[in-house]
């Protein structure tokens, strides 16, 4: 019987790590988080009254084996000056989907099955209302996911306008899971909106499962800025409950210091360092490895390294 991973978290991040662990002996089952209320996603949100899609369509999409043209058209959004305008195909379907079936998750079920997804992919909730708050430093409030993105604030507190109610399946899911991944992505805005809810605290503390999270390469302007490995993990334990983080993977991929000034000039990112005495204080183990690429100018994982680090420390035992 192949091993059990569970997956929280939403964004570019995790649908770039499921292209690469797609293809090994594993059975994933991915928990998306579906607050997010802008762009295109926003708009439907808004209009029929549903929790987002866009995070849930590029799993989907890099989850499925088929034909890359299509994966493409799902991808595609229109510009135009009509109300198509900044709409990606894939959430158009979504959306119809769920007003045929009145439930996200049978919608994501037959998306899967059209277009040959052999993974459970999951929304944390059904809940079309579900609102991400923060609380800055200063004691501000920032209501939304998309604004909470571009205040670049450092917040005191992330949190939900009213508690959510987790799927059942994805409660599930934890309880019968070998690992739990916490991907790369934005800390406040992919990963947290999964671990704040209540219910799946619990299911954590619950659960015998090793929790690894996959450390971003780079820092996110405003909320991690000069966060070390060993930071990102503090705070991720902040929010969770008895259950810690019990492995880390991270990078120790030398990037070309052309590249990485790039970053720290235009986009105020600064690549991510390995606190090594710093973790050894957290009891963590600490998988480190070269894996990061870059493409066009852009520093991404190399997805079938990163999830071969996972595959070996899942079957390590």
């Amino acid at each position: 019987m192949q091993k059990k991973v569970v997956v929280l978290g939403g964004g570019t991040g995790m649908s770039f790590l499921l292209t690469g662990l797609k293809d090994f002996p594993v059975d994933i089952t991915a928990v998306i988080t579906v607050s997010d209320n802008g762009r295109s996603t926003g708009k439907l949100r808004r209009e029929f009254n549903m929790p987002a899609v866009g995070d849930i369509r590029k799993v989907i999409t890099n989850l499925s084996s088929i034909d890359s043209n299509i994966k493409e058209m799902l991808e595609y959004r229109f510009s135009t000056t009509s109300d198509l305008n900044g709409h990606a195909v894939g959430n158009l379907i979504l959306t119809s989907l769920f007003n045929i079936t009145g439930s996200l998750k049978d919608s994501i079920d037959s998306l899967s099955k059209l277009l040959d997804v052999r993974h459970r992919v999951l929304p944390i909730s059904e809940e079309a209302d579900l609102t991400l708050m923060g609380e800055t430093v200063e004691g501000d409030v920032i209501e939304g996911e998309e604004q909470i993105t571009e205040s670049r604030r450092k917040f005191k507190r992330i949190y939900y306008k009213k508690e959510p109610k987790v799927l059942d399946e994805v409660l599930y899911a934890i309880e019968e899971a070998d690992l739990i991944i916490f991907s790369m992505g934005s800390l406040y805005t992919s990963i947290l909106p999964n671990i704040i809810c209540k219910e799946i605290k619990n299911a954590l503390n619950d659960s015998k499962a090793p929790i690894m999270y996959l450390c971003n390469a780079m820092t996110q302007p405003g909320e991690t800025d000069k966060f070390s490995v060993s930071d990102h993990v503090k705070l991720l334990n902040n929010y969770l409950d008895k259950r810690k983080v019990d492995v880390v993977i991270a990078s120790k991929t030398e990037i070309d210091p052309e590249i990485v000034k790039i970053y720290e000039t235009e986009e105020q990112k600064d690549q991510v360092v390995i606190d090594y005495e710093e973790l050894e204080k957290l009891d963590i183990d600490l998988i480190e490895s070269d894996m990061l690429t870059v493409i066009d100018g852009v520093i991404r994982h190399n997805s079938l390294k990163l999830s071969s680090c996972i595959f070996s420390y899942l079957m390590r035992d």
